[in-house]
C-alpha cells in the first residue's frame, strides 16, 4: 500500500498523461529487458605500475574491494588479481593472478568485474560436462551438465544480469561433494526461447522453466534435487519450491543475494539506470504494470509462508540492488527454515568474489548433509 502510494505522488510530482508514460516506461527498461551477461562493472581504474605477480591501480573503492576480481579492459582484455598487498594515498598494489587475455601496461584504463573466470566448465576450471538442454513450455533451454555420484542433484539458476557463468565459482565445491549439477538457462537468454512479449518477468513466468529443469533432473535419475539461485534466479528458485507441484523433490534452497522486496529493488534498478526520484518510482511502477508482477505473492514469497526446506540465504549488508533488511526479515520470520550468512563488503550477486574460501566452506557445510 504505501508503495502504491508513493507511486501515486511520484506522477503527481513528474506530471500527467503522456509524460508520464513516456518517463515511467523509460525508466522501466533495464528491468524489463535486462541484459543477459553484462553485469554492472565498476570504474574506471587506471594502471599505475605493474611488477612480479603484482599490479598497482588507482585507489578507490573498486580497487580496494576484498577478495578475488576480475580485471577487464578494452574490448576482451582480462586478468584476475586478489589480495591487496600495499595501499596508500597514492595506489593499491594487488597480487596479480593471471592475464587471460590482452596486455596491461601502466596507463590501461581498466574496470573490475565479479567475472574470474569465462568459457565453459572445462575451459574454464577444467571440469568434463555434457552440453545438454532441458524442455520448457516454450521449448528447448541449453544447460550444462557435470556428473557425480551423489542422488542429489544441484540446478544452478543464474540472475537476469548475467548467464550461466555466474555459476562457475561454485561448480569445484560441488565437484567435491561428488554432486551431479544442471546448470541451466530460462526464457530469454541467449540460445534459449524467447519470452512471448520479449520481456522478463521477475520469475512470474521464468520459474515455470526452473521448474522444467527439476523435472529433467528427476527424469535422469535424481533422487531430490537443490535448487541454487542468484539475485532473481533465487526468487525464481523459491517461487518453483512455493508453486511446483514437483516441490516435494526439493531439499533444499541456497539464494545468493535474492530479490526479496521487488518495489524497493526496482527503485533501485531505474536509479542504476539514471533515474532518480519520482522517475524512479515512475518507473517502477511502469515495470509492474507492463510485467504484471504480482505484488501480494512477492510479499508472501518474501516472508517465508509457503517455504518448507531448509533454506541458506547469502547476503551482502551493503547490496545496492537487492535490500538486506528484506533479507533480515526472512530470516526472523522463519528461524526453522532460514540461515542467513552475511557476507560484508559484497556487490549484488557477487559473494562469493568478497571471500572465496569462506563462501566455498559455507556451502560445503551446507550441502555436505544432503549429499
Amino acid at each position: 500500500m504505501r508503495w502504491g502510494i508513493a507511486a501515486t505522488a511520484a506522477a503527481a510530482a513528474v506530471g500527467t498523461g503522456a509524460a508520464v508514460l513516456v518517463i515511467g516506461r523509460r525508466a522501466s527498461e533495464r528491468m524489463v529487458r535486462p541484459a543477459a551477461g553484462v553485469r554492472e562493472r565498476t570504474g574506471p581504474v587506471l594502471v599505475q605500475s605493474l611488477g612480479a605477480g603484482r599490479v598497482t591501480l588507482t585507489r578507490g573503492p573498486e580497487s580496494e574491494r576484498p577478495g578475488r576480481w576480475a580485471v577487464e579492459w578494452g574490448e576482451d582484455g582480462h586478468a584476475v588479481v586478489e589480495e591487496v598487498l600495499h595501499a596508500d594515498e597514492r595506489g593499491v598494489t594487488r597480487r596479480l593472478v593471471r592475464a587471460d587475455h590482452g596486455t596491461l601496461t601502466p596507463g590501461t584504463e581498466v574496470r573490475l568485474s565479479p567475472r574470474v573466470y569465462l568459457g565453459d566448465p572445462s575451459a574454464a576450471l577444467g571440469l568434463p560436462f555434457a552440453d545438454t538442454a532441458v524442455e520448457g513450455e516454450l521449448g528447448a533451454m541449453p544447460a550444462w551438465r557435470l556428473a557425480g555420484k551423489r542422488g542429489t542433484w544441484v540446478i544452478l539458476v543464474h540472475g537476469p544480469d548475467d548467464d550461466r557463468r555466474q555459476a562457475l565459482p561454485v561448480l569445484p565445491e560441488l565437484r567435491r561433494l561428488e554432486l551431479p549439477a544442471l546448470v541451466v538457462t530460462y526464457r530469454g537468454d541467449a540460445g534459449a526461447p524467447a519470452s512471448p512479449d520479449g520481456l522478463g518477468h521477475f520469475g512470474e513466468t521464468e520459474w515455470r522453466d526452473v521448474e522444467a529443469a527439476v523435472r529433467t533432473a528427476l527424469d535422469a535419475g535424481a533422487g531430490r534435487v537443490v535448487l541454487y539461485g542468484w539475485s532473481l534466479g533465487a526468487t525464481m528458485a523459491l517461487q518453483t519450491a512455493a508453486r511446483s507441484d514437483l516441490s516435494p523433490a526439493i531439499s533444499s534452497l541456497v539464494l545468493d543475494s535474492p530479490v526479496l522486496d521487488w518495489p524497493a529493488t526496482a527503485r533501485r534498478d531505474a536509479a542504476r539506470a539514471g533515474f532518480r526520484g519520482a522517475a524512479a518510482e515512475l518507473g517502477a511502477l511502469a515495470a509492474q504494470g507492463r510485467t504484471g508482477v504480482d505484488l501480494a505473492d512477492f510479499a508472501r514469497l518474501a516472508e517465508g509462508t509457503d517455504l518448507r526446506v531448509p533454506t541458506l540465504v547469502l547476503h551482502g549488508p551493503d547490496d545496492p540492488v537487492a535490500p538486506f533488511a528484506a533479507a533480515e526479515r526472512l530470516a526472523r520470520s522463519r528461524p526453522d527454515v532460514v540461515n542467513l550468512r552475511p557476507f560484508p563488503g559484497g556487490g549484488h550477486a557477487a559473494l562469493w568474489n568478497t571471500d572465496p574460501d569462506r563462501y566455498a566452506e559455507t556451502l560445503r557445510r551446507w550441502l555436505t548433509p544432503f549429499c
